[in-house]
């Protein structure tokens, strides 16, 4: 048993096997069910056969009636007018008398000659015996009762006819139904003649070959034949156009993603099936835009390799450089010197790992995270009263503009927004000349919440304001020591706040002479 991904369990031949066959095989089972329509003809038959039972029955009986009401002259044009007109053998056989030597004393053939006819099947033509075929066919896959054969007997005595001998033993009706050498029905009924004499009992004896019955048969069986076999073609060519338009797409993106997996090819173009406006063509756009996004899912982490790579071997050189040159110096003020570059060097390395460690799982524990309602207001206050304990603001101001209780709620991580926050007021100080101005806000904009940071230092340039939010990217004051930051700070923050739905920005302040004010804008909490 298998279940998918949806809980959707499936057994046996749905689980494996070619989606062309398992088509194939569903519309075979519907042709199937259309089949069992032979065997609706087959209860029609029985009820037809039934009917004409029935109604030889009671013709039998009335013309047994008649035949007692006839004077003994007129029973033999009697029987040969009724039997001309209704197409049947009628025969009258005495019985319990002297007299009587098994032999019909009347026969509506010895008088009008045969009005029936049991046809000899090596004699008719092909197809005739093709139908014959198909009618032990059908019969033996519907199991239709088989009657018995049906043949004159050489001897036409009563002792050869059980239907006579049992109307005699009942005083009633009997019928059977037996088949011709053709497999067309034969109806035989006999009844007692009403009125006998004691000296003279009398049956009469019926017989008719049902000819139409097995022609209404076929003809029913060869126009739903007709219909199956236009079904069958119609379904069969169905199948394999749905099958084409459904298993060949399929085939080709299962190729391309083969491709992708073995990574043979930089390129790998999965077909968009633009022409699709199904579900496989959804499919299709959606693999394709998958492969891209790992594309440049593959390349930005093959270029934050080199750039990590080419970060590391800065202070790596300079702190081989100090630590070779330190076995050789000798003064004491030198090796200070040399001692200070190493641990500069030191803590470089260490801020440098740290944000590239925290760089490169942001968008994980992102897509891990578990969001929860976020009052920025109260975030952010705490942030810079926080900043202002530990006095790591220096010479500048940070002042903060909170907004009403609840009115700047979102939805995200809290740590994360928090480190998005704490990296561009880090920043703003950084660039802010002494005894300078941050502001932070967070105000409510429609259906969004935006969150500024404006600084009194030189402003960001209209073309790095893009650059700036790459990763090791970095633009620092001339008074700043070299290698304090890593360039990593503003690619953090932009992967956090794209990772809640959100933006960042950098644009020139308001109605101020110089400075930057970088814009957050994220979706409000829907509650």
């Amino acid at each position: 048993m298998l279940r998918s991904d949806d809980g959707t369990t499936f057994r046996g031949w749905a689980a494996g096997g070619s989606l062309t066959t398992r088509i194939l095989a569903v519309n075979i089972i519907a042709l199937a069910m259309l089949a069992g329509g032979f065997f609706y003809l087959e209860s029609f038959r029985s009820q037809l056969v039934d009917a004409r039972v029935e109604e030889t029955a009671s013709q039998t009986r009335l013309i047994a009636e008649a035949i007692a009401a006839a004077p003994d002259g007129g029973r033999g044009p009697l029987i040969a007018k009724v039997g001309m007109a209704t197409g049947t053998r009628l025969r009258i056989f005495d019985y319990g008398s002297a007299t009587d030597n098994g032999r019909p004393q009347l026969d509506s053939w010895a008088i009008t000659g045969p009005t029936y006819e049991l046809r000899d099947p090596t004699m008719e033509d092909w197809q005739k015996r093709v139908a014959r075929f198909l009618d032990r066919v059908i019969d033996r896959v519907v199991g239709a009762d088989r009657p018995k054969d049906f043949a004159e007997p050489r001897n036409d005595e009563l002792r050869e006819w059980p239907e006579a001998r049992g109307a005699i033993e009942t005083h009633n009706i009997i019928t059977s139904v037996k088949r011709a050498p053709d497999r067309t029905p034969v109806i035989i009924a006999a009844i007692p003649i009403p009125g006998s004499r004691p000296d003279r009992s009398q049956v009469l004896l019926s017989t008719e070959n049902q000819r139409d019955i097995t022609r209404i048969v076929r003809a029913e069986r060869l126009r739903l034949g007709i219909v199956l076999l236009i079904v069958v073609v119609l379904s069969v060519l169905l199948s394999l156009f749905l099958a084409r338009t459904i298993v060949r797409p399929l085939r080709r993106l299962a190729l391309a993603a083969h491709r992708v997996r073995l990574g043979r090819a930089r390129e790998v173009q999965v077909p968009r099936l633009p022409s699709r406006r199904d579900e496989i063509g959804t499919l299709a756009r959606a693999l394709s835009d998958m492969s891209m996004a790992i594309r440049q899912r593959i390349d930005a982490t093959e270029a934050f390799a080199a750039d990590v790579t080419h970060e590391l071997k800065n202070p790596l050189a300079s702190l081989r450089s100090a630590v070779d040159a330190l076995a050789l110096v000798k003064d004491p003020a030198l090796q200070q010197q040399l001692i200070d570059v190493i641990q500069d060097d030191v803590a470089r390395l260490d801020r440098l790992i740290t944000d590239i460690s925290e760089a490169s799982r942001v968008d994980a524990e992102l897509a891990r995270a578990r969001f929860e309602t976020i009052d920025l207001g109260v975030m952010i206050e705490g942030l810079v009263s926080s900043r202002e304990v530990r006095n790591r603001n220096g010479d500048v101001r940070v002042a903060f503009a909170r907004p009403h209780r609840g009115t700047a709620v979102v939805f995200g991580d809290g740590s994360r927004l928090t480190r998005v926050v704490e990296n561009l007021v880090e920043n703003a100080i950084s660039f802010s000349p002494k005894g300078g101005l941050v502001q932070v806000a967070a105000t409510r904009d429609g259906e969004d919440v935006l969150i500024r940071v404006e600084d009194e230092g030189p402003g960001v340039p209209a073309e790095a304001r893009e650059a700036i939010f790459n990763r090791f990217h970095s633009v620092r004051p001339e008074t700043e020591q070299f290698g304090r930051h890593s360039g990593l700070g503003l690619a953090i923050a932009k992967a956090i706040v794209e990772g809640h739905n959100g933006t960042i920005e950098v644009q020139d302040r308001d109605n101020a002479p110089s400075g930057a004010k970088f814009v957050i804008r994220l979706p409000v909490a829907s509650r």
